[in-house]
């Protein structure tokens, strides 16, 4: 069984209103598309949609669909200061078996499609047991220095390597998350300890955080709908 968790907290202090305000002329914002790709994908059993924001809540409950499931978060849970660490504990909560699939609606770009490749090669991946969860992730093959310098290169070796023949570095994006119950016990992860990194591709991996994030997204929506 894959239940998704989708938080939705109200609050949101860089982008008020993020999740519900009209996102590229579409009312019910980002909520509303999310839940539109969700619906689709063919592995997923319940969406269980955590939020404190009845506005969430009106537009989720709209869809009338059986697959949603809306559920009011503790307030506790709900403010700007309030730990991922500390949501993650409260998942085992609201699902009590099979397997979590943890996203956010920041990530409009990642469609039915992926969320079912995604799902796909967890399960499989599991069979084979070299993995234990998964989450999507960027690939940085490039130049990355901190305050001491390069630190993927070594420059007294080659100042300006080609990039190609660069260490691939991984970023996460925080687009999809798949662990068991079960590693969410006996962990308190929403990984385990061998994830399967999961590489999306090119404006899949676009992430909503900052207001010049929302309108980019929303031009980059309009031109590939």
């Amino acid at each position: 069984m894959i239940t998704v968790f989708l938080p939705c907290r109200a609050g949101s202090e860089r982008i008020p209103e993020k999740n519900t305000k009209d996102f590229s002329g579409q009312s019910g914002g980002l909520v509303k598309i999310k839940l539109a790709q969700l619906i689709k994908v063919a592995y997923v059993d319940s969406i269980v949609v955590s939020t404190n924001d009845r506005k969430v809540m009106e537009i989720a409950n709209n869809f009338g669909h059986s697959k949603i499931k809306v559920i009011q978060r503790p307030e506790i849970l709900s403010s700007s200061s309030t730990s991922t660490d500390d949501l993650i504990a409260y998942v085992p909560e609201l699902i009590a078996k099979g397997h979590v699939l943890w996203t956010h609606v920041t990530s409009p770009f990642i469609d039915d499609k992926v969320y079912n490749k995604a799902v796909s090669d967890y399960l499989n991946v599991l069979k084979d047991k070299i993995y234990d969860s998964l989450m999507t992730v960027n690939k940085m093959q490039t130049f990355l220095w901190d305050k001491e310098g390069s630190f993927n290169y070594d420059r007294n070796v080659e100042k300006w390597p080609r990039t190609q023949t660069l260490p691939e570095i991984f970023e996460i994006n925080s687009g999809i998350f798949i662990n068991s119950i079960d590693n969410y016990k006996k962990y308190k992860d929403r990984i385990g300890k061998k994830p399967l990194l999961l590489k999306t591709e090119g404006y899949h991996s676009f992430d909503i955080d900052w207001p010049e994030d929302f309108i980019i997204a929303e031009q980059l929506y309009k031109a590939i709908q």
